[in-house]
């Protein structure tokens, strides 16, 4: 039962990684159109939402909806987030607004820092 061995088998090859790059079409005519937006998600400071809950107290009567539109078409600073992540925020309300005096530098924070 000794004798029974595997032959050597060849080491696999790394995986061949995708580029990024997008290919343009040298054919295509001169355009004016704007690239997508980038979809990576970026989290909202503790001021910015602060921000938000201030408007949402000045104006009580839009929907969450309408609020999220309002941040995504501002001129000056636009916060891109969507009504689920509003959602969320306003249900944690209570704590942001606590995270204001526990640490100074809480307000330009994503998220609470736990020191043991």
């Amino acid at each position: 039962m000794s004798n029974m061995t595997r032959k050597p088998r060849e080491k696999p090859a790394p995986y061949k990684q995708r580029s990024e790059t997008v290919t343009k079409n040298k054919d295509a005519p001169a355009t004016s159109a704007k690239p997508h937006k980038v979809t990576t998600r970026k989290n909202l400071t503790l001021n910015d939402w602060l921000v938000v809950f201030a408007y949402i107290d000045t104006h009580p009567h839009q929907s969450q909806a309408e609020i999220v539109l309002h941040f995504e078409n501002e001129l000056t600073g636009a916060l891109a987030f969507s009504q689920s992540a509003l959602s969320r925020a306003l249900k944690r309300r209570p704590e942001l607004e606590a995270r204001i005096n526990s640490n100074p530098n809480a307000l330009s924070s994503k998220c609470p820092r736990v020191v043991s």
